[in-house]
């Protein structure tokens, strides 16, 4: 029952990012924003390795290279692109792009993880993206502006999509934490740099801007990550992905209770499309019955 409710967890944690980021960038810049968040996240790690005395042998033979990759795409591309974008696009925008996510993690995993789909399971995907369709089409066409945050937006869509399927054909069997520790180094040395070269980095340390900093660092990407790179392991990137079909919604309801924001009925629809498409391509599939035995001819 408790490993059910995993999936909703993450889906609550990772949509609580969008309004928490939302708040913290009227304070601090983006990439600065990501990289400090980073940081702490791998100071924390790093210090819970120490107290473990965890060893870090499962990273030798190569597998350090392959989570400093997986982590610098999950974390630092995944993150900075959407972050600049949320400066001039709705959270909830930003959140829709997101979950254009399955459909390239299930396309390119049947091509390089062997992870076959059902005929169900494309139905939803489509399903899914048409419902994303119905809300980011209008606010693109619409503003300039818009366009340009929402392209930002999908380049971290890339970011969570390689690096989800480099996880899955190279990560799996590292084990949690000394896998974990290893991608956040590596998420925030890429962040750090980029906030150095790329931005003139700003920062006024309200209480707002710390405490969704301090959220986004110990509740979203400790905790929200630590979740998706335990249902990396124990199913397939489409399934796992699928997830963000949900964050919409999810982040919209959030919006309304939290800051007010109100959805047109087009939007609403869009979610649910997209909530019906996630259902159809996390849903187990049906273990078709055990053909009877053949009777036994008898000389």
């Amino acid at each position: 029952m408790l490993l059910r409710l995993i999936p909703f967890l993450f889906v609550l944690l990772w949509s609580s990012s969008f309004i928490a980021s939302k708040t913290g960038l009227r304070d601090l810049s983006p990439l600065l924003f990501v990289a400090v968040r980073l940081t702490l996240c791998a100071a924390v790690l790093v210090g819970a390795m120490v107290v473990r005395r965890e060893s870090w042998r499962p990273l030798a033979g190569g597998k350090w290279f392959h989570c400093a990759v997986a982590g610098a795409l999950l974390n630092a591309m995944t993150l900075m692109p959407p972050h600049v974008g949320m400066r001039f696009v709705p959270a909830a925008h930003i959140a829709l792009i997101q979950s254009l996510t399955p459909l390239l993690t299930a396309a390119l995993g049947v091509v390089l993880l062997r992870e076959p789909l059902l005929t169900r399971q494309w139905i939803g995907l489509l399903l899914g993206i048409t419902g994303v369709a119905f809300v980011v089409g209008p606010a693109a066409l619409g503003s300039a502006t818009h366009l340009e945050g929402l392209a930002l937006a999908f380049l971290g869509v890339i970011g969570l999509v390689t690096g989800t399927l480099y996880f899955g054909r190279f990560c799996r069997g590292v084990p949690l934490l000394p896998g974990a520790t290893a991608q956040f180094m590596a998420g925030a040395a890429v962040a750090a740099l980029s906030a150095w070269l790329l931005e003139a980095p700003t920062a006024r340390w309200t209480n707002f801007a710390v405490a969704s900093v301090a959220w986004n660092t110990v509740i979203v990407s400790l905790g929200g990550m630590s979740l998706y790179g335990f249902m990396l392991v124990r199913g397939s990137a489409a399934r796992v992905s699928a997830n963000f079909y949900l964050v919409p919604g999810t982040a919209a309801l959030l919006s309304w209770v939290a800051l007010g924001e109100r959805l047109a009925p087009l939007a609403v629809a869009g979610l649910v499309v997209a909530g019906v498409g996630c259902a159809l391509v996390s849903a187990r599939a049906t273990p078709s019955p055990a053909p009877p035995p053949r009777p036994v001819r008898r000389p």
